[in-house]
């Protein structure tokens, strides 16, 4: 892109002792369909900027950095699609910046997107969440490999009280594109996160551009999680890490075995029709069940089971852990979207994939690392 070069004196003394003048340039140049991916650049020549107001035509600003010299300015992020930009600049000329004022407007819009790429977060902003809740991000369209370190680059967890943790790539249950952030162990209660998004004008592959940026906040509510013992039938709740209650119900048979390890309530409903189809069933069953607990996104759910003669007696269910109706309300109501789920002694011996779900606690450390873009 070239540059557009604007000079106008509007202040200083106006004499020839007022000093030499500086040439303000603007990057990208004043003009229509000014190309993507690029940060807007204020340079003067022969001085030093005084002041940078950048705009896009929604009234935004457009945040940037000073050189130490005061020789140049560069935007935070970059251009996005199908906007009109404003820039405002002045500077004074000299080393010292004593010299002439001058000042410049320039105004340029950038080309539309092939497509615009947005995303979808969990947990949604000012919602309160559990102590296993990753950030979740789900892209509308496929990010290329060799586009994934630039947006986890521009991707931040800011937290409060300071919580280890990191970026990882997942292919979600859906087959999208998908990064979650999740903390090196379980957050403290009360933690507040603050997630920002510094998206706009980052290309993400296959015609797929960021048209703005995302900023979204959520907090850590109570520790509570359950431990389900799958051979002693029960489900056992805990709440700062002291036992306080234990629900009899049945886990799945040997034929479908519970996943075990650790899972992430990922959703909640209070009345949903449990479909055999969706599980690989056929039609053999459509029953309608109440206060519903989802864990994995391929069906393993805690739910009421009012048909089941054999609740905390026999394991016979095809994955789920089934309770009586009052039971399965208590457990709804301990645990919190983000609560985790650690189910123990299955015969199950199916690893459940990270993206089946928020299944983040499913891999150790060490391996949930190893799925950075950024090395």
């Amino acid at each position: 892109m070239g540059s557009f070069v604007l000079t106008a004196c509007s202040g200083g003394s106006g004499s020839a002792d007022a000093g030499p003048e500086a040439r303000i340039s603007v990057t990208p140049a004043d003009g229509k369909e000014v190309a993507l991916g690029s940060p807007i650049s204020v340079k003067a020549d022969g001085g030093r900027l005084t002041g940078v107001e950048v705009k896009d035509d929604k009234g935004q600003k457009v945040t940037g950095q000073l050189a130490a010299d005061g020789s140049s300015w560069t935007s935070d992020g970059k251009v996005g699609p199908k906007t009109t930009y404003t820039v405002r600049s002045t500077a004074k000329g000299g080393k010292n910046g004593k010299g002439k004022e001058s000042s410049s407007t320039a105004t340029f819009t950038t080309r539309q997107a092939p497509k615009v790429n947005k995303l979808t977060n969990q947990p949604g902003n000012g919602q309160t969440v559990g102590t296993g809740m990753p950030v979740s991000i789900l892209f509308d369209h496929k990010v290329d490999q060799g586009k994934r370190a630039e947006i986890e680059k521009a991707l931040k967890v800011t937290t409060e009280p300071k919580v280890e943790g990191a970026w990882g790539w997942v292919t979600d249950y859906s087959g999208q594109d998908r990064i979650d952030w999740r903390p090196k162990d379980p957050w403290p209660t009360g933690t507040k996160v603050s997630v920002n998004g510094n998206l706009t004008g980052i290309d993400s592959g296959e015609g797929g551009w960021f048209a703005r940026n995302y900023d979204f906040g959520f907090t850590i509510g109570a520790d509570r999680k359950a431990v389900i013992d799958v051979p002693a039938h029960a489900l056992t709740m805990y709440e700062n890490g002291k036992a306080v209650g234990t629900i009899k119900g049945s886990a799945g048979s040997p034929v479908d075995p519970t996943r075990g390890g650790i899972h992430t309530v990922r959703s909640k409903n209070a009345d949903e029709v449990m479909d055999s189809a969706t599980i690989g069933h056929g039609n053999e069953w459509m029953l309608a069940s109440k206060w519903v607990t989802h864990l994995t996104a391929s069906g393993t759910f805690l739910h009421s089971a009012p048909w089941n003669n054999s609740v905390g007696v026999e394991n016979n269910s095809h994955g789920c852990f089934g309770m009586t109706t009052a039971d399965a309300k208590k457990v709804y109501d301990f645990l919190l979207i983000g609560s985790t789920v650690e189910v123990k002694n299955t015969t199950s011996t199916k690893k459940t994939d990270v993206g089946n779900g928020l299944e983040v606690w499913q891999e150790t450390w060490q391996q949930w690392q190893k799925r950075s873009a950024v090395k």
